[in-house]
This record gives structure tokens, C-alpha cells and sequence, in this order.
């Protein structure tokens, strides 16, 4: 009786205490491909690092600690919506952030909406993020694919060049940037023609067929959608049969580190890219956070460290404003946030919830071996040029 006395009061012991230490900490729940992604994802997991102790530093938010509650999802969306279930049930989460791939994005989007959680993309590209099938309940941080897209092809425009070819992963991310590109360009000039399509298995690139059939295309111009090691091995092969000499290429992501510097004396020069020129950038807001990061991780930042950083400073910006952890209030609150960012202040627009963080967009150069981005400018995602109209957007979000 007693054993069973002191078991009783030991599990209400337990619950106070947890009871308590939920109501101490904020609770944010991160779901990623780490281990599939690890160029990517290892910066942003240092950036999120970094902005959680900066947070808690200054006394947390609403007077309680930021605290991340990390799963990897296998890079399989299932998978995601099994961990997030699992944190949100079990785990008692406040809010879901995180997804690198696009159909992990979307399905923990879907989850969001269904169970009516907050939740945070900070990196899946695809536009149904935020526009075709967009949801009440999520936000997203980076600028999407039709984004990117509107920033390169001004730049893709000046080139002159009537016949295009398109390589990309064949998932939502290539399909959702190649759907943006055709379109914009298709508008911008009216001759342009697509004369091939290389779509490859996310991850499985086949480099040698998929270069070979581009070049029995003879286009003026590639655009490519390909990162990571399918970049690698698609370069490499690309240089080695002669695919991108006299021939102009327009590339989504090449510029930023984690996927520039491991192509190292292989790195093309004369690309038009999106990327992240850390080295370059000298406003007061990168300058503090770049000496904060390399402070902190002995290392410099890539563009994953960008992200993961402003989208917890995101979160902590809008729990602020909702007061409150609530769902609801903070769908309310992430409406019009301000919130200040390595690249300047951005805010998440009421109409799509899509942040108005921007792209760098330059020319990649082979520097001694090692790749950087040179002319680059930064272009401001709440400039109208980079977004579809008020009218489509509502009509993209009419099932919101």
C-alpha cells in the first residue's frame, strides 16, 4: 500500500514538474532532412543554434526560453507527418517549422491545416507552398520558385538567345522553378523556344546521358535546376564534354556555398546564378550576424545558416506579437510581421504568407580554384516585379 502510495505521489511528482517546465519553455518543433541533405541542413541547424541562444540570452520570449525539439524526416514526406504528429501529440510543440525538400514542405503543410498547427517552412521552394494550395496555417520564409525565377530572367533576357534547354530534379521543387521559368520567359520573349528537357530522379542524375542529350539538342542557352551532387556530377561531366563552352547558362541556387564550393576547380565561370556572396556583403545587419556566426562556430556562413537563423528569429518575432503560442493568434500575427534578417528587414505578407526575404543574383566565377559569385545584386522580394498579381494570388488561394 505504501509502494503504492509513493508511486502515486511520485508520478504527480513527475507531472508537476513537467507540468512546470513546459510552462518555462517555448517549445519548437523542427522537421528536416538532415540526414539526406547534410550540405544544406548542417549550416541552418548552426543558424537556428545561433538564434535560439541570442533569443534566451535576452531573457526568451514572453518572459520563457526558446527550446528546439529536432526530428529528421528521411527526406520522405510520411515520414514527416509522422514526426510532426509525434510532436505535436507527445512532444507538446508550440509551433512546426523547418522541410528542405518541397513534397516534405507540402505535406507537413497539409498536416498543418488539418490539424490546424502554426507552422513555419523555412526552405521548400515550391509555389504551392504559398500560392496553388497554400493554407491558413503556414507561412513560408524563402522566396519560392516563381521568385527566383522572376529575379533570373531579366538577366536571361539580355542574353539574346532564342533556343533554351532545361535540366532539373523531377519533383515538385524542379518541376514547380521549370513551370516559373517557361512562363516568365515565355512573356518577357515571346520567340524564346525549349528545345529539350532533361528531368532526372532527385539524387540519381545519370550525368553522362543527361549531357549528351543536351548537347544533341544544340540549345543557345541551359536553364538548370540541378544541386547538390547531382550538380557536381552534372558540371563535372558538362566540362569534361564541352556542354557549357560558348554557351550561356542560368542556374537556380549554384551561388550559394554549400553548393558552390564543393565543385572547387571545377566551378564554371560566367553563370548567371541565385546564391549568397557572404564574403562581399557589408551592411551593419550581415556584418553583426557574420561576426556572430564565425564567433560562435569557428566557420563561415552559408546560405542554410541565413535561413535557419531569421526563421527562428521569425518565430520568436511573431509569438511576441501574438502574445501567445495560440495558433490562431499567431496566423494573425505572422500577417504584416516586420522582422529583421541578415538581409534587412523583411515581413510576411498578408495576402500569401510568403516572406519577403530576396535572392542574390550575379555571375559565378572560378577564382584560383574555388567559386564565387562576382556582380552581384541583391534583389528585394517585396519588389513587384518578383511576385504574381494581388488577383492571382487570390485566385491561386481561393480553397484557403
Amino acid at each position: 500500500m505504501r509502494f503504492a502510495l509513493r508511486a502515486v505521489a511520485f508520478a504527480s511528482f513527475a507531472a508537476a514538474v513537467a507540468v512546470a517546465h513546459a510552462q518555462g519553455v517555448i517549445k519548437i518543433g523542427e522537421v528536416n532532412s538532415y540526414k539526406a541533405q547534410p550540405a544544406f541542413l548542417e549550416p541552418y541547424k548552426k543558424g537556428m543554434e545561433l538564434a535560439v541562444e541570442q533569443i534566451n540570452a535576452k531573457g526568451g520570449v514572453l518572459g520563457k526560453k526558446i527550446e528546439l525539439v529536432i526530428r529528421d524526416d528521411n527526406a520522405n514526406p510520411g515520414d514527416a507527418v509522422r514526426v510532426a504528429e509525434e510532436l505535436v501529440s507527445r512532444e507538446q510543440v508550440d509551433l512546426l517549422t523547418g522541410a528542405f525538400l518541397s513534397n516534405t514542405g507540402l505535406a507537413l503543410a497539409d498536416f498543418a491545416k488539418q490539424k490546424k498547427v502554426f507552422y513555419l517552412a523555412g526552405e521548400p521552394l515550391t509555389d504551392k507552398m504559398t500560392w496553388q494550395g497554400g493554407n491558413q496555417y503556414t507561412f513560408r520564409l524563402r522566396p519560392g520558385t516563381y521568385m527566383q525565377a522572376a529575379m533570373l530572367v531579366p538577366e536571361a533576357v539580355k542574353l539574346k538567345k532564342k533556343r533554351w534547354a532545361v535540366v532539373y530534379p523531377n519533383y515538385e521543387y524542379g518541376q514547380s522553378a521549370v513551370a516559373a521559368f517557361k512562363t516568365l520567359m515565355k512573356a518577357a520573349q515571346p520567340d524564346v523556344e525549349f528545345v529539350a528537357e532533361q528531368a532526372t530522379p532527385l539524387g540519381k542524375v545519370d550525368a553522362g546521358s543527361v549531357t549528351q542529350a543536351l548537347a544533341d539538342a544544340k540549345p543557345d542557352a541551359i536553364f538548370n535546376v540541378l544541386f547538390g551532387a547531382d550538380l557536381s556530377k552534372f558540371v563535372r561531366e558538362g566540362n569534361t564534354r564541352g556542354l557549357f563552352k560558348d554557351r550561356a547558362v542560368v542556374s537556380v541556387l549554384t551561388g550559394e556555398p554549400e553548393y558552390l564550393d564543393p565543385l572547387k576547380d571545377e566551378a564554371p565561370n560566367g553563370w548567371i546564378v541565385t546564391g549568397y556572396p557572404y564574403y562581399g556583403i557589408d551592411t551593419p545587419a550581415h556584418q553583426a550576424f557574420l561576426k556572430a556566426y564565425e564567433g560562435k562556430f569557428k566557420d563561415y556562413p552559408r546560405l542554410g545558416s541565413v535561413v535557419g537563423y531569421t526563421m527562428i528569429m521569425s518565430a520568436a518575432a511573431g509569438i511576441a506579437k501574438a502574445n501567445s503560442t495560440e495558433s490562431d493568434k499567431l496566423v494573425a500575427a505572422f500577417k504584416g510581421l516586420q522582422v529583421d534578417s541578415p538581409f534587412g528587414k523583411i515581413s510576411y505578407r498578408a495576402e500569401d504568407h510568403q516572406s519577403t526575404m530576396g535572392a542574390f543574383v550575379g555571375r559565378t566565377k572560378n577564382d584560383g580554384g574555388k567559386g564565387v559569385m562576382v556582380d552581384y545584386t541583391y534583389l528585394d522580394g517585396a519588389d513587384a516585379r518578383f511576385q504574381p498579381s494581388a488577383e492571382d494570388v487570390k485566385k491561386s488561394r481561393a480553397a484557403d
